[in-house]
This record gives structure tokens, sequence and C-alpha cells, in this order.
């Protein structure tokens, strides 16, 4: 062992047993400590507490976490193939949320894919081993069996949007209905009457609600829904170049559309400068999210904003909260305690395109 005040000779970490012997303690009691155990004496814990500080001691993290039967690392489960994740800035706006809120729990975070039958089964292997204590479900289907299955594991879950309006697990969301409401009043105020739209996947609650909200804001001005002005996309761009298609083909005298998100907005756009139609002038052009596609478009994009970066913030508090409720009950018995349903406002950007 090295003097007073330096690390151990030839460059080695100092162990849990040198700390113990510094601090003249045993190696349990000196673990107890470092754990944040109450059951110690102050003047043990502020032996044990020098000791640490003189020596360098560094925990380690994985012993701990085995010892807590914890793995210190929370899941961020994406059912969508990889493609789709790397094209939708909506997904790096929910990582880099997430990460923030990570930062100073001590907890890693693991971004897994579960787009297919397979990706599903072995991420269902890997987390009943243990490798995660929450997970955060993105993009999630109503028919999608990822989240029951996370249940049965018994793993704290929060999903990115509910998949129905009795959601059972925790979930954050924007609202989707009031957006999309306000974006179509928009249109309204601006004068334009034949207005489409282009949804994303309909068994996606959030898509379901951003056409209700259009729905709604119709209504609400006298003009009744026409079905031939909906066109259900799949929040890609060449969706929203085939929907687009289809609207046009319908309808040609539509002076308007509202797209479920940005990136159809943007496909939408390709195929009505096809079509020769000038934007905002011959069709006013709405999108979804307010992400950097809107900025960048020729001309900006109106968008609806959804403060996506604090949704995976949001999402990190509450499963960091129903794993420490986890580990509260595991000890003490269960509380009270219901699934928490966050809606978050959204914003409407307005720029040249309408």
């Amino acid at each position: 062992m090295g003097s007073r005040g330096t690390r151990p000779r030839g460059g080695k970490l100092p162990t849990l047993e040198e700390v113990a012997a510094r601090a003249g303690v045993g190696r349990g009691t000196a673990s107890r400590v470092i754990n944040g155990s109450p059951r110690v004496s102050a003047p043990t814990r502020a032996a044990v507490e020098a000791a640490v500080a003189e020596l360098g001691y560094v925990p380690n993290r994985a012993a701990r976490a085995l010892a807590a039967n914890r793995a210190d690392a929370i899941a961020l489960v994406v059912p969508e193939p990889e493609e789709r994740f790397f094209a939708e800035p909506y997904f790096s706006d929910i990582v880099r949320g997430v990460g923030e809120a990570l930062a100073d729990s001590g907890m890693q975070l693991l971004l897994t894919f579960a787009g297919g039958a397979r990706e599903r089964r072995r991420l269902a292997q890997y987390l009943a081993a243990h490798r995660a204590d929450g997970a955060l479900l993105v993009s999630v289907r109503a028919d999608d069996p990822l989240p029951e299955l996370l249940t049965q594991l018994g793993i704290p879950t929060v999903v990115s949007g509910p998949r129905s309006a009795s959601e059972p697990l925790p979930a954050v969301d924007s609202d989707n209905t009031e957006g999309a409401r306000t974006a179509v009043a928009h249109l309204l105020s601006r004068g334009r009457r034949t207005i489409a739209t282009i949804t994303g996947r309909l068994e996606v609650y959030g898509a379901a609600c951003r056409l209700d909200g259009y729905r709604q804001a119709l209504t609400e001005a006298g003009h009744a829904p026409d079905e031939r002005l909906t066109a259900v996309a799949d929040f890609t761009e060449e969706g929203g170049r085939r929907a687009m298609r289809e609207l046009l083909t319908r309808r040609p005298d539509l002076d308007a559309v509202f797209a479920a998100s940005d990136v159809m907005a943007a496909g939408a756009r390709q195929t009505l400068r096809a079509a020769g139609r000038r934007i905002p002038d011959d069709v006013a052009l709405i999108g979804f999210d307010d992400s950097a596609i809107a900025r960048h478009m020729d001309p900006p994009l109106t968008s609806v904003r959804q403060p996506i970066e604090e949704m995976g913030r949001a999402m990190t508090r509450v499963v960091l909260s129903e794993i420490a409720v986890r580990s509260v009950v595991a000890v003490a018995g269960p509380g009270e305690g219901e699934p928490r349903q966050i809606v978050l406002p959204t914003e409407l950007v307005v720029r040249a395109s309408s």
C-alpha cells in the first residue's frame, strides 16, 4: 500500500479491501458506507469516506448494480426499422431529451430496435435477464405486443404516446388533437376552404388524434369533413408523396393540406411542385413536429411544434420515478400509485407555406 494520501504503487486502482484497511473497519462495513446504508455510525462513515478520498477509490458500478439486483440502465425501445429511426428528426430529439434527463442519474441509455418478431424475441430475452431497470417505448402501435411483454417481465415501462384513450401504462404525449385543430383553424382563417389532410397510420393513437383535430376544426367552422380529402400514409416522405398524388386525383380543387408530420409534408411538397401547384399561392401546406425539415424547406413550412425533447425528459423522469417506487415497494410493501398520463401543449409556428 502506498503512503498516506497517495494511490497504491504500480498504478493499480485501490480496492475495497484497501479502503477498509485504511479506515480500520471490516470490508462489509466499508461496503455499507459506500452504498449509502444508514446502518453505520457517523465516525465510521467519516473514516471510510476519508479513506475513499485519500486512496482515490472508485466504486465498481457493475458490482454494485449486481449486488442491488439492478442494471443501472434504461432501454429506449423503438419498434421501427433502423432506417426510419435515422430518417425522422422526431427520434433524435427524443433521444436527446432522454439523454439529458439521464445525465445526472448514473444510468446508462441502451438504444434498441424492435421492428420485427425476431428483434422482439431477442429484446425479451435480453430484458428477462435484467439487463435494464426500465424501458421507454417510442412510436408504439395499438396492436404492438411489446408493452404487455414488458409488463409481464415486471419492467417499469413508459410509452411515448398512449396506444388508446385508456392506456394503462404511464405515458407522455403532446396534445395532438389540439395541435391539429389549431393548424386547420389557421388555414380556415386564411380563407382556405378545401382543406385536405395526410394522416399517419391510424392504428397509432397520436395519428388518430390528429385526424380528430382536423375534423373538429372543420366541423366548428361549419364544414362537413369530406373523406375524399383524407389520405392515410405512414409518416414517411414517400408516403407523403403518394398520399398527395391520391388527393390531387380525388380533389384537384384542394387549396390546402395539413400533413400529420413534417416528413410527410416534405413529400407532399414534392408532388405539389411536380403538379405545377405553387405553395402557398395555390395550395397552403402545414406539417407537424416543427423539425429542422420545416425550417429548411422552400418555402419554410408552417408546423405544429410539439416539445419532443421535453417529452423525452418527461418520459425519463417518470420511468426513474417508477423504478424508485418499485424499490420502495419491494422493501416496504405496496402503496398507492396510479400510472401517470402527461400531455404537453403544442404551438403553431407560422411560416411562409401557409
